[in-house]
């Protein structure tokens, strides 16, 4: 589930792959998520003779030539990168094992171009809300699956609120957590909504200081506000869904999600999973536009954020979007989608029986050896 920890088995089946003299792939979704894991496999493997480096559109286009060729001469241990990794020219020399970190934000045709990358490389997978096809794989049985279901000692759950959008307790909830230390993120659905609403805020809470984040700014600014943020310059940062994946920041413990029935289940719960990631109890609010009626399946996916308030919902909150959406194409690039040709029954069935031969499962018996008994009832069919 969010924050429970996930990183630290990437961590150390990295470690072990490289100290078998093997190459480690870590591929993820946003630039922001690969910067804050380059930083963290750094900072662990310190004074170990690993050598890490990154690929994303914050490193040098001469820099990430550079890594490309350590990757094919074996001199680079560990790579983590953005979808840059998925270039036809990065082709590693002895790849060990492959990382798919926040899995939900990859489509089939990436995830099969990661998996050509070589035959027999171990696979990771991580993710708090798999997609769907994803976890329809994992319940057929041909991908294997480990729940971390304890969170970290002391860890609390967030408090959710869903209400209209209203600057009196926007204005009060910014307040206390500036005064108890912490900072918040305000993350809004489209980029042309940042500027009005970092306007409003400053209006609304002129004591506190505010910066913006989005995936269009260049990439030299967007480091620098980050940093800035990270080191506590400012006590809000207005942003994008960038931040959805994998952020790790235990000073942020209230979050604000404007629109909140513009995002998706998975994005929701993610976003919600940005916060709370220390000792401290944190909030989120989900803001909805006052007088709007909401579309059903809005009105749905906030239910079910109010409900799944626990530690470790995720699973739950995957199988309810399994339920909601459909399996998708297992042997297609449908993610989502329910089966309508042959039914789920007997698709179920047909996958079982082609899962249990190609793991060698099947006891060789043949369709002739099973039967059915026949009733007359002495009528012409």
């Amino acid at each position: 589930d969010v924050g429970f920890g996930k990183t630290e088995v990437a961590l150390r089946a990295a470690f072990a792959t490289a100290f078998d003299g093997r190459q480690v792939l870590v591929v993820v979704p946003t630039t922001l998520l690969c910067r804050q894991h380059f930083q963290t496999f750094l900072e662990r493997f310190q004074g170990y003779p690993i050598h890490i480096e990154q690929i994303s559109r914050l490193v040098t286009a001469k820099k990430a030539r550079e890594v490309k060729d350590g990757l094919a001469d074996g001199s680079i241990d560990i790579v983590i990168g953005t979808h840059a990794l998925l270039a036809k020219d990065v082709k590693p020399r002895n790849l060990g094992l492959l990382v798919i970190d926040e899995e939900q934000h990859f489509g089939v045709a990436h995830k099969e171009r990661l998996k050509r990358l070589k035959g027999d490389v171990h696979v990771l997978t991580l993710t708090a809300t798999p997609i769907p096809r994803t976890l329809q794989l994992a319940l057929a049985g041909i991908r294997e699956l480990s729940l971390i279901a304890t969170p970290p000692v002391d860890r609390l759950a967030v408090r959710t609120f869903i209400l209209p959008y209203d600057p009196v307790i926007i204005r009060e909830a910014i307040l206390r957590e500036k005064f108890r230390g912490g900072q918040t993120f305000y993350v809004c659905p489209r980029v042309s909504d940042l500027e009005h609403v970092t306007a409003a805020l400053e209006e609304l809470v002129p004591e506190v200081k505010v910066a913006i984040a989005h995936g269009r700014m260049a990439a030299r600014d967007l480091e620098d506000t980050m940093t800035r943020f990270y080191d506590g310059g400012f006590d809000i940062l207005v942003a994008t869904n960038i931040i959805e994946s994998g952020l790790d920041l235990p000073s942020v413990n209230t979050i604000f999600i404007h629109r909140a029935d513009m995002f998706g289940l998975a994005q929701l719960y993610q976003l919600r999973g940005r916060v709370g990631r220390s000792k401290v109890r944190a909030y989120a609010y989900l803001t909805l536009p006052p007088g709007r009626v909401l579309s059903a399946a809005a009105e749905k996916r906030l239910e079910v954020m109010q409900t799944l308030d626990t530690l470790g919902a995720g699973f739950s909150l995957a199988s309810h979007d399994l339920d909601i959406r459909g399996a998708g194409n297992l042997l297609g690039g449908e993610q989502s989608g329910h089966i309508r040709e042959v039914g789920i029954e007997l698709y179920q069935q047909m996958l079982e029986e082609a899962v249990a031969e190609a793991r060698g499962l099947d006891d060789g018996r043949k369709a002739e050896d099973e039967w059915s008994p026949t009733i007359g009832i002495g009528m012409p069919v």
